[in-house]
């Protein structure tokens, strides 16, 4: 019996995604999500609060919220992020 082939990768991003470029975009969206996550707990939010503020529903912040990634595009993370009057900054840096 062959050993399975075991491959390495460097982010689970890279291991999911079918491309490079969709794993620098699950990779983008993902550390969104867990900085608008961290702002809604630092502030001590329900969702019901958390989802006036960002001018979306109960429901989705939930979503937001479990990291169901799938489910945010990076213009809606972009979006959410300016309803809680943050700005979010884009750096290039070689791969």
């Amino acid at each position: 019996m062959s050993k399975p082939k075991v491959e390495n990768y460097a982010s689970v991003w890279d291991a999911i995604a079918d491309t490079p470029e969709e794993a620098v975009n699950l990779r983008v969206r993902s550390e969104l999500i867990d900085k608008i996550t961290g702002f809604i707990e630092e502030n001590g939010w329900t969702q019901k609060e958390a989802a006036k503020h960002c001018g979306v529903t109960q429901p989705r912040i939930n979503d937001l919220l479990r990291g169901r990634i799938s489910r945010f595009s990076l213009d809606a993370l972009v979006n959410i992020a300016a309803s809680l009057g943050r700005r979010v900054h884009i750096e290039l840096e070689a791969a």
